[in-house]
């Protein structure tokens, strides 16, 4: 219920161009993942990224397609080529809702199994009472 409502503010402060949904939906792809990380080092042709990822220009286009309405992607043309930029507005709206369980993520000794152990500890302790 809290992150429902974190992701709702969240929306309601970056509009609803920006929808944390969406953001998934668009990383849940490896090719999409790697067209924003090629994105994050420059902008580049939709060819290019194309080229970089092995797909055919159809392929790329649905894929940019789904960046696009997500907005984590621009697109500019410069003559004939199209030109992608990163938006970084999405991302940060990524990490700003992952940073939220930061302070329940804990230490690595916290683990699934020495919780089972605290519980089973604290069974044996309240039965010998």
């Amino acid at each position: 219920m809290l992150s429902q409502h974190f992701t709702t503010r969240l929306s309601v402060v970056m509009g609803d161009k920006h929808d944390l949904n969406s953001v998934f939906d668009a990383l849940a792809n490896v090719h999409r993942r790697e067209v924003i990380r090629y994105l994050a080092i420059q902008p580049r042709s939709i060819s290019e990224l194309a080229g970089l990822r092995s797909l055919s220009l159809p392929a790329i286009h649905k894929h940019i397609r789904v960046l696009e309405e997500a907005a984590m992607v621009k697109r500019r043309k410069v003559g004939r080529t199209n030109i992608l930029a990163l938006e970084r507005a999405p991302l940060r709206l990524l990490q700003t809702w992952v940073e939220q369980f930061h302070p329940y993520w804990g230490t690595e000794a916290e683990t699934l199994e020495t919780y089972v152990a605290y519980l089973n500890k604290t069974r044996e302790t309240k039965e010998s009472s």
